[in-house]
């Protein structure tokens, strides 16, 4: 097409083609702006969705069972039978020690009983001893303190080795006189008594 009319359309066309250049890289911004927008969002949802499940409370995972290998079970069950056998033997020695720790306190009150008897029949026989030397020293001086004659007849009637006690307690001239009073075989079995208890008897 010529003429004024086509040149001056050509112009137009131009700003019009310019025009829409300009425009494009203002919309491509746009939708640059938009799709960056967009990721965000959806990266924001993904982050608060993983805080929450990580926020969230877990349940306790089940504990394992952890079971011993069959020899370490067997030593196991050996040690603890060795343990309650250890456990009663020792038990059993405790009885026995309290047992035996009974009997010698009761072996002990025994034997201070024993002892106490003991010095209770020493005391009873030092008592009689002394009282039974008392009666016969009273004997002796009352055969001596007797008359001859009279002190004769009443040996001739006891045994010798009686007689012969108390001789050997009397002093020398009443023994004698006693003596010379009794039947000769009397005096003579009495004599014998009385040497052979002498004979006994120290030197020095």
């Amino acid at each position: 097409m010529s003429g004024p009319g086509a040149t001056a359309a050509a112009p137009a066309r131009m700003n019009a083609r310019r025009a829409r250049r300009r425009g494009r890289p203002r919309a491509l911004w746009v939708i640059i702006v938009l799709l960056a927008s967009s990721g965000v969002i959806r990266v924001s949802e993904t982050a608060g969705q993983a805080f929450a499940v990580s926020g969230a409370p877990t349940a306790p995972a089940p504990a394992a069972i952890c079971e011993p290998p069959p020899d370490s079970a067997a030593l196991l069950t050996a040690l603890r039978s060795r343990e309650t056998a250890l456990a009663k033997r020792e038990e059993a020695l405790a009885s026995r020690a309290q047992t035996i720790t009974l009997a010698q306190t009761q072996l002990e009150l025994k034997l201070a009983e024993l002892i106490a008897a003991e010095d209770r029949l020493a005391a009873t026989l030092a008592i009689a001893d002394g009282a039974t030397e008392s009666d016969v020293t009273r004997l002796v001086t009352l055969y001596e303190n007797m008359k001859p004659k009279e002190a004769a007849a009443l040996f001739s009637e006891m045994a010798p080795e009686f007689a012969a006690g108390f001789l050997s307690r009397m002093r020398p001239d009443a023994a004698a006189q006693v003596l010379a009073g009794l039947d000769p075989k009397a005096a003579y079995a009495i004599s014998v008594l009385i040497a052979g208890r002498n004979a006994n008897a120290p030197v020095q």
